[in-house]
């Protein structure tokens, strides 16, 4: 059962950058679109930021033009550059299929944004 291994979360002020990564086995990870997801302290999971297969990208509102997010399908990894960051992004944020049927969740990765 393929479950994401997320990665490179932490403490960060506001206005700082983190760079997150995940690795996914499997050898059809490079035909899905992937996204990366985040989910608040008492909110639901949401969908930030997605890329196809063949690399054309989606965002929220929220994150728009400060998260980015790239695969590498020779590594089987999704990442998310996040740039400019605030207290609002503080959440735990997971990657997976961004469509069709989804893998099981990882441990996902802690961000905090706090001074």
């Amino acid at each position: 059962q393929v479950q994401p291994v997320e990665s490179g979360g932490g403490l960060v002020q506001p206005g700082g950058s983190l760079r997150l990564s995940c690795a996914v086995s499997g050898s059809f990870f490079r035909i899905y679109a992937m996204g990366w997801y985040r989910q608040a302290p008492g909110k639901q999971r949401e969908l930030c930021a997605t890329v196809t297969s063949g690399g054309i990208t989606n965002y929220a509102d929220s994150v728009k033009g400060r998260f980015t997010i790239s695969r590498d399908n020779a590594r089987n990894t999704v990442y998310l550059q996040m740039n400019s960051l605030k207290p609002e992004d503080t959440a735990v944020y997971y990657c997976n299929r961004a469509t069709g049927t989804l893998y099981s969740w990882g441990q996902g990765t802690q961000v905090t944004v706090s001074s």
